[in-house]
Order: structure tokens, then C-alpha cells, then sequence
């Protein structure tokens, strides 16, 4: 019982050992690999069932387990949120359209260790504002985990992402968050993409958690819709998200789901 306490910190947040890293290094890296596979499959004229289909199709054929499937009822192995959608969208018989963007949303159980990542993809021809989107988007994810190394607070990495992304006349989504993970899909702490510097929990080595900004060519507040799943943009401007699931380290941090193909950006590869 001791050895269980001294693993959670004051705000209730896991401190994993340097043995999980390899674990999260390899659900992190399975995760990736599917996102990767499905690249293309994201084309004009195909349906997000389509693409789920094959996800499906991937984490059983790789012999490991979805984390969504069965998840609170939700019977998909990924979310793909499409253009206004802002995160938690359906897959189904919606027909993508030259120009769309979408975020697709994976995550898997390996070995019991979580992997969690979503990238965004371009159906047919991107057109400028919606590139200027996603490459701010992407850049905001990477300054807050530029952010992440022992001492500096969760505070810090949300200051990082808003800031910048605010600087490029965008808004940071307030309604959603990233999350701890490692052998349980959602724990704390609550990672916000805004926040002032030095406020919030202080980083430790070895804490798991996601990075996901969800950032709007509009406003930032958003609403969920009937379905009580996914979540759009009020005004209906675009919206774009990545997510990384990292581990703090001795000196910085560690991305466990880089793209092995280096995809994780749609106008790389």
C-alpha cells in the first residue's frame, strides 16, 4: 500500500517507472502505425465508415485491443471529426469531399498500455486557410511539448500552445482537454491547451499524459450535438487537432507516438 501511495502525487497523478516507458513505446508506436496506414484510404468520394472499417480491420489483425470499442457504448475504433467537427465525431456514411479535412482519433491496448494519438488528413486539394490551420495547429502541439521536462507545470505547456496559437489571430478550445494514460485510458490530470506559466501541477519524471489542442479558424466555444458525442464549432469555422501521448523524462520528454513513416503532419511524406 506504501509502495501505491508514493506513485501518486498531491493531485492524484501517477508516476511511472522507467520500465513503463518501454511499454508506452510500444502501444504508442502500434497507434502510429495504423494512422499511418490509413493515409490512403483518405480520399474524395470514400465515407468515414469506410475508413473505421479498415482501422477495425488493422487492431485485429495486429492482435491488439481497441480502446473505444465498447467504451461508454461508443462502437467505433477511432473518431474522425471532419472539417467544423471539432473532436468525437462518428464514423459513417458521411461522403468525403475534395478540400475536407479530418482529424482522425486512435486509440489501442497493448500488452495493457494505452496508446492514444489523432493527425489530420486532407481529402483532395487543401486550400490555404484550412493548411494555415493545420500547420498552426501542429506547431502549437509541438510548442507544448517543447514545454514538457521536470520542474516546469502544466500551466507552462497550455501558456505555450495559447499564446502562439492566439498570436495567429486562431482560438484555442476551452470545452476539451488532453488527459493522463498508461494502463488506464483517462486519468489525471487535466492537460489544457491555455493557461498562465507556473500554474497547475509541477512536472515529474515519469508522467504520462496527452497533448491534443483543438484549434478554431473562429471562435472557440463549441456544442455537442444530439448524439451527445461529437462536438462541433458554434460560428462553424474550421477546426483542426493533433495529439502526441508523451512521458516526462529526466531532461524533457518522450513523444510515444511518433509516426514511424513520418506522416504525422498531411503535407509531409
Amino acid at each position: 500500500m506504501d509502495d501505491i501511495r508514493a506513485r501518486i502525487t498531491k493531485d492524484g497523478i501517477r508516476i511511472y517507472e522507467d520500465a513503463d516507458f518501454v511499454g508506452m513505446r510500444t502501444a504508442g508506436r502500434v497507434a502510429a502505425e495504423i494512422l499511418d496506414a490509413v493515409a490512403p484510404l483518405v480520399v474524395a468520394g470514400t465515407t468515414t465508415a469506410v475508413i473505421d472499417d479498415f482501422i477495425t480491420d488493422e487492431i485485429r489483425r495486429r492482435g491488439v485491443t481497441s480502446a473505444t470499442i465498447g467504451y461508454k457504448g461508443y462502437k467505433h475504433a477511432s473518431c474522425i471529426s471532419v472539417n467544423h467537427v471539432v473532436c468525437h465525431g462518428i464514423p459513417g456514411a458521411k461522403v468525403l469531399m475534395d478540400g475536407d479535412i479530418l482529424n482522425i482519433d486512435v486509440t489501442v491496448i497493448v500488452d495493457g498500455w494505452y496508446g492514444d494519438t489523432s493527425r489530420m488528413y486532407v481529402a483532395g486539394q487543401l486550400a490555404r486557410k484550412a493548411e494555415r490551420l493545420i500547420e498552426v495547429t501542429h506547431e502549437g502541439l509541438m510548442r507544448g511539448i517543447a514545454a514538457v521536462k521536470p520542474g516546469n507545470t502544466f500551466g507552462d505547456i497550455g501558456h505555450a500552445i495559447q499564446t502562439y496559437v492566439e498570436a495567429q489571430r486562431m482560438s484555442v478550445v476551452r470545452d476539451f482537454c488532453g488527459h493522463g494514460l498508461g494502463r488506464v485510458f483517462h486519468a489525471p490530470p487535466n492537460v489544457l491547451h491555455y493557461g498562465r506559466p507556473g500554474s497547475g501541477p509541477v512536472l515529474e519524471e515519469g508522467m504520462f499524459f496527452t497533448i491534443e489542442p483543438m484549434v478554431n479558424l473562429g471562435r472557440p466555444e463549441t456544442k455537442v450535438l444530439a448524439d451527445d458525442w461529437t462536438a462541433v464549432t458554434r460560428d462553424k469555422s474550421l477546426s483542426a487537432q493533433f495529439e502526441h501521448s508523451v512521458g516526462v523524462t529526466a531532461t524533457g520528454c518522450e513523444i510515444f507516438t511518433l509516426s514511424p513513416s513520418g506522416k504525422f503532419h498531411p503535407t509531409w511524406g
